[in-house]
C-alpha cells in the first residue's frame, strides 16, 4: 500500500475512487468521495485504514484533516445496503473493519481534525468522534440514528459520544434518535469550532499549519495522555506524565525546541 500512496506526496491521490488524499504542508488532506451520500463500505474502510498505516511512517506529516466531497455531506455513514439480507457474517465483517478503521484514525499519532461540511450521520459522526478535533458548518447536522432502522453504533459511537458530551445527551441522540444542528453541537461540546458553509475545510487546514509549530515528538507523547483518561482515573496517569516528560529528552526535537526558544528563532522539527 506504502508504494500506492506514493503519488499524494506532490500531488492527489484518489484511494478506489472513495477516498483521496492530499498533502498540504505538513497536514494530510482526507476527503471522503463516494457519493451521493459519502457513505462508508467494505473497501474504504480497509483504505481508510491503510492510508492511516502509511501516515504514521510519514516524518512529514504532523497532522490530518478529513472532510467529505460536496456541498451536502460529510458521511451519512454506512451504505445499508450491505444488511438487507440480514446476513450475519457480513455484519460482523463490517463491525469489525469499521472498529479498525475507526481505531486507527482515533490513534493517529498527530492531530486529526474532522472539518463536518454538512450531514454527519451513523458511522460518519463516529468517523468525526474518532477525531481529536471537530470544526462543523453552520448547516451540518449531526446525529447517531441507528436505533431507527434497529441498528446500534457500533464503531465506538456509544462510547465515544457520552464522553464528549455526557451521558443525558448521548441517550437523546442514540436512544430517542435525536439530530442536532451546529449550534447545539457546539453547546453540549461535540465540537469545537462553527465555521460558515464551505468553510470547515479551510479552517481545519489552518489549524492544523498551527500543530506544525509543535513538536511532533512531544504531540505524539502527549496524546495517548489525554486520551487516556477515557479508561483510567485522571491520577493515574501523574507518574506517566512525568515519565514521559523525562523520555522527551531522548528525543532530538526536545533539544532544538529549547535552544531554538532561547535563541529567539523558529524550531527546525525533525520528528524524531
Amino acid at each position: 500500500m506504502s508504494t500506492a500512496l506514493e503519488p499524494y506526496q506532490s500531488g492527489v491521490f484518489d484511494l478506489t475512487h472513495k477516498l483521496t488524499v492530499e498533502k498540504h504542508g505538513h497536514t494530510a488532506l482526507i476527503t471522503i468521495n463516494h457519493p451521493p451520500a459519502n457513505t462508508w463500505d467494505r473497501e474504504s474502510l480497509i483504505g481508510l485504514k491503510q492510508v492511516l498505516e502509511h501516515l504514521n511512517h510519514d516524518d512529514d506529516i504532523y497532522a490530518l484533516v478529513i472532510t467529505g466531497q460536496g456541498a451536502k455531506f460529510f458521511s451519512a455513514g454506512a451504505d445499508l445496503k450491505l444488511f438487507a439480507d440480514g446476513d450475519r457474517q457480513r455484519a460482523r465483517e463490517m463491525a469489525r473493519r469499521f472498529g479498525e478503521a475507526f481505531e486507527a484514525l482515533r490513534d493517529f499519532r498527530g492531530v486529526s481534525i474532522a472539518a463536518i461540511n454538512g450531514f454527519a450521520l451513523g458511522g460518519g459522526l463516529e468517523c468525526a468522534l474518532a477525531c481529536d478535533i471537530r470544526i462543523a458548518e453552520q448547516q451540518a447536522q449531526l446525529g447517531l440514528p441507528e436505533a431507527g432502522v434497529g441498528l446500534l453504533p457500533c464503531a465506538g459511537g456509544t462510547q465515544a459520544l457520552a464522553w464528549l458530551v455526557g451521558e443525558g445527551w448521548a441517550k437523546r441522540m442514540i436512544l430517542c434518535g435525536e439530530r442536532i444542528n451546529a449550534d447545539t453541537a457546539l453547546r453540549i461540546g461535540l465540537i469545537e469550532q462553527i465555521a460558515e458553509p464551505g468553510e470547515s475545510r479551510g479552517h481545519a487546514l489552518l489549524l492544523a499549519s498551527r500543530i506544525a509549530r509543535q513538536s511532533p515528538v512531544a504531540v505524539r507523547a502527549i496524546k495517548p495522555l489525554i486520551n487516556g483518561a477515557r479508561s483510567r482515573l485522571p491520577d493515574t496517569f501523574a507518574a506517566a506524565e512525568r515519565e514521559a516528560f523525562v523520555q522527551l529528552f531522548e528525543a532530538d526535537d526536545t533539544l532544538e525546541g529549547v535552544n531554538a526558544f532561547l535563541e529567539k528563532r523558529d524550531p527546525r522539527w525533525r520528528n524524531r
